[in-house]
């Protein structure tokens, strides 16, 4: 069941649903006859919801979660329509809605974190790994289907699971198309954690909570860095992270995070 206090961020959305909490906001894919599966209509949704959090100053985190079974089956497949001698060009879907969107997922100043519940396959899967922390639910599985249907990995799949579990898991996950257990993906560090079903939303929103209380400054420049160290050099790393924090030490975050430490009553 919804919780009733989600509420739309425009009264004609309700494939995303936007609940604005103290310091983050949760989105919350709401296809759930579909699994969650993307359609244009919750592509548009999606992304406007994500650049509205983006855009507010007491937003400091967002939770992206699925209503249902599932966080995200990938593509709906019923919005695929052949035309006899015609072949589609699967690339113009990938450069108009999933690359921007898991592009600006990575690069937003806020924090993503994914609490992921029940299935999440595809462009779903890719979507979750595209989060800055992945929480997920004992019954979640991820599926990398792809090529169960004639096609590639896509939506960043081919660059983030290799880098998070290592090229003979990402070879095996991508081409058997086997689905991996929450479990399993945490021991693997596919994700961060994986916990009960029954406090996943509890627990990713506990994290949300420690998030926008952390200086927002920090959290961007961390992204930043880390986005930048899959292609860096050790030195060229090195110079990045002189470059970044001097640029964090004169945020005003840092004086005041450092005047409260200072502050703090000595433990007895």
């Amino acid at each position: 069941m919804l919780n009733p206090d989600l509420e739309n961020e425009l009264p004609s959305q309700n494939n995303v649903l936007t609940l604005k909490q103290d310091g983050y906001r949760t989105i919350t894919l709401n296809r759930p006859e579909a699994l969650n599966a993307f359609t244009r209509q919750l592509h548009a949704e999606l992304i406007d919801a994500l650049r509205a959090a983006e855009a507010d100053d007491a937003c400091r985190a967002v939770l992206l979660t699925g209503t249902g079974r599932g966080f995200c089956a990938g593509q709906d497949l019923t919005e695929r329509v052949f035309v006899d001698g015609v072949a589609p060009d699967l690339s113009e879907n990938l450069v108009e809605r999933y690359n921007p969107l898991v592009s600006f997922i990575r690069s937003m100043r806020l924090p993503v974190v994914a609490a992921v519940n029940g299935v999440a396959a595809g462009a779903g899967a890719s979507l979750a790994l595209a989060c800055d922390i992945v929480v997920a639910g004992k019954s979640a599985k991820f599926i990398q289907s792809f090529s169960r249907i004639g096609l590639i990995p896509d939506s960043g799949g081919t660059w983030t699971l290799p880098r998070l579990v290592g090229d003979a898991r990402a070879r095996a996950m991508f081409m058997l198309a086997q689905s991996v257990d929450a479990g399993q993906a945490a021991e693997w560090g596919m994700i961060w954690r994986c916990v009960d079903d029954a406090v996943l939303m509890d627990e990713a929103s506990a994290v949300c909570r420690q998030l926008a209380s952390t200086p927002g400054a920090a959290i961007k420049l961390i992204k930043q860095a880390l986005d930048q160290a899959a292609t860096n050099s050790f030195e060229n790393q090195l110079a990045l992270e002189a470059e970044l924090q001097r640029e964090a030490g004169v945020h005003p975050e840092y004086r005041i995070s450092v005047e409260a430490f200072r502050n703090k009553p000595a433990k007895a």
